[in-house]
């Protein structure tokens, strides 16, 4: 029994591969072991957490490029943002620990940029303006 997040998760966690990853203002803590498939975020399903088609490819991404869906466990804590960044941060995590895991995949999850943090961060609102960028309409009288 180990401490992950703010639950207890059953084994000693020796033989577990930790990836973090980070998008937009979402962080999550991966943890890769040997089993049969099972994907839990944050205690519950994948199909639970994510709701569209989009969000549970970039997060099956990693695993269906390198083959190992069926071969391994994948237990995700993620908090912060939105859903959308969340699964991204899910899909880098997944990555990187698979790349942990098994060391021979890291030139396939290279090549398909799943081992690259996107930076992209909101810009923050400028005084003066409605947005960060955008300004007031002009009138003229």
């Amino acid at each position: 029994m180990i401490k992950f997040g703010n639950y207890i998760i059953d084994g000693n966690g020796k033989n577990d591969c930790l990836g973090t990853g980070r998008r937009k203002s979402s962080v999550a803590r991966v943890r890769v072991r040997a089993g049969n498939g099972k994907i839990s975020i944050n205690r519950r399903e994948l199909d639970d957490f994510f709701k569209t088609a989009k969000q549970k490819n970039a997060v099956l991404a990693p695993l269906t490029l390198t083959g190992k869906k069926e071969l391994v466990d994948v237990l995700i804590q993620v908090s912060g943002g939105g859903t959308t960044g969340q699964a991204d941060a899910c899909k880098l995590g997944i990555a990187r620990a698979i790349k942990k895991f098994d060391p021979e995949v890291e030139t396939t999850l290279r090549e398909n940029h799943l081992l690259t943090r996107d930076a992209r961060e909101v810009e923050r609102k400028k005084y003066g303006l409605r947005k960060a960028r955008r300004g007031t309409q002009f009138s003229k009288r």
